[in-house]
C-alpha cells in the first residue's frame, strides 16, 4: 500500500497480512478534520480536504477542532434531553405461599406427684395381752427352765436384774398361774411386724442330731469336722456402724487386701494340707455331716460307745442356700418330698452327684467341742437350749434371751402350736423379723419333726416393762 497525507490509495494484497482496513483510516481523518473547523464547514471542508486537500490544511485545523468538539457535545446533550429510554420491567416475584399452620400440641395432663411411701413400720409394734391368740391356754410354767437359763446370760443387765432376781426367788417349779402372772407383771408384749406391714412369717424346725464319727481318720471315717480356721478374719461392722450391730464379715488377707473367705467347694478342694482349720473329728457320712452343719450343733457317737458334743463356733461368711430348694428347681424332687429325710434318700441314691448337691450351698460351719452336760446344746446366747421351748431368731430384730410367744401349727398340720418360747439361738438361714426356727430337741424323733416343719406363724416379743425396742 502507498500512502500520501490526506489521501489513501489502498491495494489489498493477499500476501500482506498486516494490511489495515480502510474504514479505520477514514474515521481517523474525519476526526482530525473536525478538530480544526466549525461543524458544517468543517464537515464539508473535511470532505473537500479528503478529495482535494489544500496545500496548508493545518491553518484551519485549530478552529475546526473546537467547533467539532462543541458539535459533538451538543449532539450528546440533545440525546440526553430527549425521551428517556423505557426502563426494563423488573419481574415481580410471585407471592410466597403462606407458612403451614403448626399443629396444636396436645394438652399435657398434669403429672401426678406420687405421695412419698409411708415409712416401714417398726419391727416391734405395741400390743396387749388380749391380742395374743392362745396366751391364756398355754402352760407358762413349761417355759420357766428356759427363762432361768436366759437369766444366766442377762441377769446382770439393768433391765433384767429385777426380773431375774424375782424369778430366782420364786424357785424352779412355779405353778401355771404363778408363771403367767409373773410374765404379765414384768413384761409388755410387742408384735413382730415385717417391713411390708404383714405379721406372719416362716417357722421351721431344727434339732440336735447324732452322727457317727471318730477321732482318727480312716476309710470309714473320712470326712473332716473342722474347727475355726486360723487365717479367717471376723470383722464386726457394729464396731464402726452402730446400725449394723450383730452384722459380721468373714474374710482372709491376700497381700494387702481382705477378700471373702473360702466357699464350701473351695474349702473341700484345699484339703487338709492347705486348710488352716484344725480337724476336731472325722465323720462317717458326708450328708449327715452336712445336716449337722445345718443344725449348728450335735453329738458324735465314737467307736468306743462314748459321745462328744460339738457346737457352732463360726461360719465362713457366705449365705446359706437350701439344697432342698435346688433339688426341687432341678426337677429331682417334688416339693412335698424335699424334707431332710427326702434329701438324704436322694443323696444316697445319687452318690455321683453328692458333691454337686452340697456345693450349691457355699456356707460352711465350723465347730467347737463342748464339755459334757445333761442339758441341750448351747445356743448363741451361751446357754443350753430347752426342747420345745427355745427358738432361733434374727437378733437384728428380736433381742437374744427375750421371751417370745409363738403362734403357729404343728408340722404338716393345721393343729395349733402356741407356746411361750425363749429366743436363745440364731442361724444362718434365720433372716427377717417374723422368722423363727423351733428347737425340737435331740434324737431321731426330734429330727423327723424338725425335718418336715415349714409352717406360717406369728410372734409376740415380751420386753421388760419400760423398755423400748
Amino acid at each position: 500500500m502507498s500512502r500520501r497525507f490526506g489521501q489513501v490509495a489502498q491495494t489489498m494484497v493477499s500476501s500482506r497480512a498486516n494490511a489495515r482496513p480502510a474504514s479505520s483510516k477514514i474515521t481517523h481523518m474525519l476526526l482530525s478534520a473536525a478538530l480544526g473547523q466549525g461543524p458544517v464547514y468543517c464537515l464539508s471542508n473535511t470532505l473537500r480536504v479528503y478529495l482535494n486537500p489544500p496545500m496548508n490544511p493545518r491553518s484551519s485545523l485549530p478552529r475546526c477542532r473546537t467547533l467539532i468538539a462543541a458539535f459533538i457535545a451538543s449532539v450528546f446533550l440533545a440525546a440526553c434531553a430527549g425521551k428517556p429510554p423505557v426502563p426494563t420491567a423488573i419481574p415481580v416475584c410471585p407471592a410466597a405461599e403462606p407458612c403451614p399452620v403448626c399443629p396444636v400440641c396436645p394438652a399435657i395432663p398434669p403429672v401426678a406427684v406420687p405421695e412419698p411411701a409411708p415409712p416401714a413400720p417398726l419391727p416391734l409394734q405395741p400390743a396387749h395381752w388380749a391380742d395374743i391368740a392362745g396366751w391364756d391356754a398355754d402352760d407358762h410354767a413349761q417355759s420357766w427352765p428356759a427363762l432361768l437359763e436366759s437369766c444366766k446370760a442377762l441377769g446382770q443387765r439393768p433391765r433384767w436384774i429385777e426380773i431375774c432376781s424375782a424369778a430366782i426367788r420364786i424357785g424352779p417349779h412355779p405353778s401355771r398361774t404363778v408363771a403367767q402372772q409373773f410374765f404379765e407383771q414384768h413384761f409388755e408384749p410387742w408384735m413382730a411386724t415385717n417391713p411390708d406391714g404383714s405379721v406372719e412369717g416362716l417357722v421351721t424346725g431344727y434339732y440336735e442330731p447324732l452322727i457317727k464319727g471318730s477321732r482318727e481318720r480312716s476309710d470309714t471315717y473320712a470326712w473332716p469336722i473342722r474347727g475355726v480356721p486360723e487365717d479367717m478374719l471376723t470383722i464386726d461392722l457394729g464396731d464402726v456402724y452402730p446400725d449394723l450391730k450383730n452384722m459380721r464379715l468373714r474374710g482372709r488377707v491376700v497381700g494387702n487386701r481382705v477378700v471373702p473367705y473360702w466357699t464350701r467347694a473351695e474349702i473341700d478342694a484345699l484339703g487338709e494340707d492347705r486348710m488352716s482349720a484344725p480337724t476336731l473329728l472325722w465323720a462317717a457320712d458326708p450328708i449327715d455331716l452336712f445336716f449337722l452343719q445345718v443344725q449348728g450343733s450335735g453329738q458324735v457317737a465314737l467307736p468306743d460307745g462314748s459321745r462328744v458334743r460339738i457346737g457352732y463356733a463360726d461360719q465362713n461368711g457366705h449365705p446359706y442356700n437350701s439344697i432342698g430348694r435346688w433339688l426341687v428347681a432341678q426337677g429331682e424332687l417334688p416339693l412335698e418330698r424335699a424334707s431332710m429325710q427326702g434329701i438324704k434318700n436322694w443323696a444316697r441314691e445319687n452318690p455321683q452327684r453328692l458333691e454337686e448337691l452340697l456345693n450349691t450351698n457355699p456356707s460352711y460351719v465350723f465347730f467347737r467341742e463342748l464339755p459334757p452336760s445333761p442339758g441341750g446344746p448351747v445356743g448363741a446366747l451361751g446357754v443350753p437350749l430347752s426342747s420345745g421351748r427355745s427358738i432361733a431368731i434374727d437378733p437384728r430384730f428380736i433381742p437374744l434371751g427375750a421371751p417370745v410367744f409363738l403362734s403357729t401349727t404343728y408340722p404338716l398340720s393345721d393343729a395349733p402350736l402356741r407356746r411361750l418360747m425363749l429366743a436363745q439361738d440364731t442361724g444362718g438361714a434365720i433372716k427377717g423379723v417374723v422368722r423363727a426356727d423351733f428347737f425340737w430337741g435331740f434324737g431321731d424323733e426330734a429330727g423327723i419333726q424338725a425335718g418336715k416343719m415349714r409352717q406360717q406363724g406369728r410372734m409376740w416379743v415380751l420386753l421388760p416393762k419400760g423398755a423400748t425396742p
